[in-house]
């Protein structure tokens, strides 16, 4: 087994300090090869798994290289896609970075909501700007996502536009009237706005 003593040099979504055991030909094996910029490595490791995360690695790890060899599905980019690009986010690979979001347009013909998931990691990771720029991206494809309206009102919180903040909400409460977290936004804007 290889042995990872130094956890703060890699984000592997752990938050205790013990030593991170990584067994051969596993997923993690596979995530530490693109770690190490050896993607031939880890795009062999994950052919040999089957499951559905592996799956998804060999086609990341082929967007990584920049080329698409074969289409993630749907559920793959919806249940991977977010996951991974905060993984690659927090572990500072921002070559590889670059080379997801210019897949993104593509992967948005497969997944409507691929735009919101890049959105959503910028926004989680303080990227405050590119959050936007996704969050538009998204709201050209699919408009009516209150999920999307929701993460827009955040946004605009905490920058500080009430005004859009508030309209932003409103459309999230008009596509689903009864969404509990959006309608407590709503409230402590309308408090701010007396």
């Amino acid at each position: 087994m290889q042995k990872i003593q130094n956890l703060s040099k890699y984000f592997f979504f752990y938050t205790d300090d013990i030593p991170l055991e990584i067994k051969p030909d596993s997923l993690e094996h596979a995530y530490l090869c693109v770690l190490d910029n050896d993607l031939k490595s880890a795009k062999k490791i994950f052919s040999r798994l089957n499951s559905p995360r592996a799956k998804w690695g060999k086609v990341l790890c082929s967007i990584l290289e920049g080329y698409v060899d074969e289409y993630p599905t749907y559920f793959q980019i919806r249940n991977f896609l977010e996951i991974d690009m905060d993984f690659l986010l927090k572990n500072e690979k921002l070559d590889y970075m670059e080379q997801l979001l210019g897949a993104l347009t593509l992967l948005s013909t497969i997944n409507q909501e691929t735009f919101k998931f890049a959105a959503r990691v910028m926004f989680e990771n303080k990227f405050f700007s590119a959050a936007l720029k996704y969050m538009e991206k998204s709201k050209k494809i699919h408009y009516n996502d209150p999920e999307l309206h929701f993460m827009l009102s955040k946004y605009y919180l905490e920058v500080h536009d009430d005004e859009a903040a508030y309209h932003s909400i409103c459309e999230c409460l008009r596509i689903l009237p009864g969404y509990y977290p959006a309608l407590l936004i709503k409230a402590k804007i309308e408090e701010k706005m007396d």
